[in-house]
């Protein structure tokens, strides 16, 4: 069970990197818009995050707390960037608040005990 955990949660830092790193990417070319790699990377993180969160170890889960704040930023980014994902333009306001979501949801994992 140690093996999928490790899949699972690599699989979930790809998710992480095609949704920060196409945003990032978006950002700096100056036409923000939702492209592919945040897509599949929202879908990534959302799927794998619920697969991390089965119980898979021996008594170290993590808090079902943790576990539901993670759930809710996850669905939350992925609304938005799938909603938003056949727009030409997107508002700068809506597009930060992704990245800053998705940040917020890597310091949940991080920070959070």
């Amino acid at each position: 069970m140690e093996a999928l955990r490790l899949v699972l949660l690599y699989a979930h830092l790809i998710g992480f990197a095609l949704l920060l790193g196409g945003a990032a990417v978006q950002w700096f070319s100056g036409r923000i818009r939702i492209n592919p790699a945040m897509l599949w990377g929202a879908v990534i993180q959302v799927v794998t995050g619920i697969g991390l969160s089965a119980p898979l170890r021996d008594g170290d889960e993590p808090a079902p707390a943790k576990l539901v704040t993670k759930l809710v930023l996850g669905l939350a980014i992925l609304a938005m960037v799938f909603f938003s994902r056949k727009r030409e333009s997107v508002n700068k306001g809506h597009f930060l608040a992704i990245i800053v979501l998705t940040l917020v949801n890597a310091a949940v994992a991080v920070f959070w005990r």
